[in-house]
């Protein structure tokens, strides 16, 4: 099969740094990406990586894998914690506030998986914002729910704001993580997750079951492109 990690170009790039930081080889990026020009990669430009894990004269580290898998597993999380928490939202369930407080603790795991690679305070700074994330997001539904328009106006344009930060945060911290690229996918999260919770409200069951299925592929997207990017800038430590 022909699977491929998409990287996004940053100052520096040149095809042999990427081909020693991905594990392969210049000849395989050349093949996967016809008609490149290797003396002038555009900042922003993508760039298909062979996923060196399906090849069997590849290998990398059981570390790397880990990673990927791990953080893989933390963004399914988010996104299925906070399907529930709109669920106990909306039809006011007993369980809302075990709920939330479980979501909650996905923004602490979010933030440890930086930790052994930024340290302590960018590790709890980044869960901070993962967990404002989470609030704002609980209030964009209640105060939906309640039909107050001035409400949920006001906590979509934090819920926005803080994915900006949360951008910066990322691409501040590892110039491997392009800060646009970052918050266009950020917003697509914020916009799906917006429809679902619309979806739900109005009881339309069949497209919030559709959306959330976008959902869940859009997150792993996420995962992979923050782990591409701490491989590249920590490959010493995978």
């Amino acid at each position: 099969m022909n699977r491929f990690y998409t990287h996004s170009v940053q100052p520096g790039d040149s095809i042999e740094r990427l081909a020693l930081a991905y594990k392969t080889t210049v000849e395989d990026i050349f093949t996967a990406n016809p008609g490149i020009n290797p003396y002038y990669l555009r900042v922003g430009e993508f760039i298909k990586i062979p996923n060196i894990q399906l090849n069997k004269d590849r290998c990398i580290s059981q570390a790397e894998v880990d990673y990927r898998n791990d953080l893989r597993s933390l963004w399914e999380e988010h996104v299925a914690w906070t399907r529930m928490a709109i669920i106990s939202l909306i039809f006011k369930l007993p369980d809302i506030e075990f709920v939330l407080q479980r979501l909650l603790r996905n923004a602490t795991d979010m933030g440890n998986m930086i930790r052994r690679l930024y340290g302590d305070v960018a590790a709890t700074t980044y869960g901070n914002l993962i967990k404002e994330h989470l609030l704002i997001a609980a209030d964009l539904v209640k105060a939906a729910l309640a039909g107050d328009q001035q409400a949920a106006m006001t906590a979509e344009k934090k819920w926005y704001q803080n994915a900006d930060a949360i951008a910066k945060f990322l691409s501040t911290g590892n110039p491997y993580i392009s800060e646009e690229t970052f918050r266009k996918m950020f917003y697509e999260h914020l916009d799906l997750t917006k429809q679902e919770a619309v979806f739900m409200i109005n009881k339309d069951y069949q497209k919030d079951i559709d959306v959330y299925d976008k959902i869940e592929k859009q997150a792993r997207m996420m995962a992979d492109t923050i782990s591409d990017a701490m491989v590249l800038l920590y490959p010493d430590m995978f």
